[in-house]
């Protein structure tokens, strides 16, 4: 029966190193690992074992124990070529950011999240790279546009014709962008419509430049500035019916005491009335039960048919796939946070004159930022 492949018999200088070199986990990856390797190998750990540990094979660790017996702390250090140090090619790239934006349990790894140490060491270890340091790990996945951001709960939707309908709406965006011909009978104008509400008269939360509170410090120093306290609000709500051109990069909006159907619909006439009856065009909207034809209520699927309107519903659960979603978080941003509004007509009167200034300033820097950091679809 051959031999048990071990590591040979090592004193206290040695093991205080490889333990100093496990511990602290930087620098090269390759060295972290055979020195992984060679300390469980001194601990008694069979060759199966170490391999099952550090998710290799089991001729990688023998090959690492006899290399270690050999040339002692030096086979621990990779050989590299002289030079500019390798660049990664797009392929390997790819697979790096796809790796990365995977979760390890789909990999069969007991971990819910990757750390850089971890996902390093699993590139190597599946020969995606031959070595890569956590920094340059770093590096790559920032120049890649993969950051480590929180996780948020979303509602999954069970709509049964979701591919459908969100495979039809990406067409539809598609064809506003230009990414693709139209083929005759397509719209030539898309708009993305929903209803942003409920409008109440209520201090809103925000920010803005004020002196710097703390009567602790400075006794003549003003308090920090507050909002006043609403319990009851008797002035009634309003909604702001709104719709997203595309094409031309331009924000609609009317805002009506109720969401009705019948309102909806007065809205859709309007922007009908913005374009020749000629020109086909298709608004984009969620599953709000005024938006649909239903057995009793066929008003908007008619109105549609009679008028070269395509109406295109979002799946159930899925309304971020509503681009219009995104230009309500300018809206919110930069008209309502931060304001106190005595009335609905003041309020309204805000909210038009921010829809003019966004229609004349589409191309500002700051409106772009929060549109693009919103959108999702």
């Amino acid at each position: 029966m051959a031999e048990r492949v071990r590591v040979r018999e090592i004193d206290d200088d040695e093991g205080r190193g490889l333990l100093r070199t496990v511990r602290r986990g930087t620098g090269s990856v390759v060295t972290w690992r055979r020195a992984q390797m060679v300390l469980l190998s001194v601990q008694g750990m069979p060759v199966a074992k170490i391999a099952e540990v550090t998710f290799t094979s089991p001729d990688l660790v023998r090959d690492v124990i006899h290399s270690f017996n050999a040339d002692g702390f030096d086979s621990l250090q990779p050989r590299y070529r002289g030079g500019r140090p390798k660049t990664f090619t797009l392929a390997e790239r790819r697979e790096i950011k796809k790796i990365a934006k995977s979760a390890p349990a789909e990999h069969s790894l007991p971990f819910s999240t990757w750390s850089l140490a971890k996902l390093a060491d699993f590139l190597v270890c599946e020969g995606v790279v031959d070595d890569i340091s956590h920094e340059g790990l770093r590096i790559l996945l920032r120049e890649e546009g993969v950051s480590f951001q929180r996780v948020k709960t979303w509602k999954t939707s069970h709509d049964p014709d979701y591919a459908v309908k969100k495979a039809r709406i990406e067409h539809l965006y598609a064809l506003a962008d230009g990414e693709i011909a139209a083929e005759p009978g397509e719209p030539e104008v898309v708009l993305c419509a929903d209803e942003f509400g409920p409008l109440n008269l209520q201090p809103h939360p925000g920010r803005h430049w004020a002196e710097r509170g703390g009567r602790h410090k400075d006794p003549g120093r003003d308090p920090r500035p507050r909002r006043r306290a609403t319990y009851t609000r008797p002035h009634g709500v309003r909604h702001l019916f709104a719709a997203y051109d595309l094409g031309k990069d331009k924000l609609y909006g009317h805002i009506k005491p109720v969401k009705t159907r019948t309102r909806f619909l007065e809205f859709c006439r309007y922007l009908r009335s913005l374009y020749p009856p000629q020109v086909r065009i298709a608004i984009v909207c969620d599953n709000f039960s005024p938006h649909l034809s239903t057995k009793k209520d066929g008003r908007v699927g008619d109105w549609a048919v009679d008028n070269n309107v395509e109406i295109a519903c979002t799946p159930t659960n899925s309304s971020w796939l509503n681009r219009i979603e995104a230009q309500f978080t300018a809206l919110r941003y930069f008209a309502l946070d931060g304001t106190d509004h005595a009335s609905h007509r003041e309020q309204g009167s805000m909210i038009r004159r921010y829809i003019i200034w966004r229609n004349r300033h589409a191309d500002d820097r700051r409106l772009r930022a929060v549109i693009d950091r919103a959108n999702v679809a």
